[in-house]
């Protein structure tokens, strides 16, 4: 499942600049994540890169956008094919 920045964001900037799919974005009151690029970070990294970063821990799981590990892996492979990776890229395979 992709997630949500919840009212409780500072607006501290931290989480925009390591989000791997650019799927964070200055909204009109906090920052917001685009559910369609988010992937929990699948397929980058082993947790989420916002999550790990953001000091009052506002960043959760978005119950409206429900997705499997498979899911969130199929959304990375195809936003990184998108953006011109390869699909023999190690990371597509799971590979470090």
């Amino acid at each position: 499942m992709s997630l949500i920045i919840t009212d409780e964001c500072i607006n501290c900037d931290v989480c925009e600049p390591v989000c791997p799919n650019i799927a964070i974005y200055q909204g009109e009151m906090i920052y917001e994540i685009h559910p369609d690029k988010c992937t929990e970070c699948v397929g980058h990294f082993d947790e989420p890169q916002c999550v790990a970063v953001c000091p009052v821990n506002c960043i959760i799981k978005d119950v409206a956008h429900p997705e499997s590990n498979e899911e969130l892996l199929e959304k990375y492979e195809q936003l990184t094919l998108r953006d011109g990776a390869k699909s023999d890229s190690p990371l597509i395979q799971g590979k470090p």
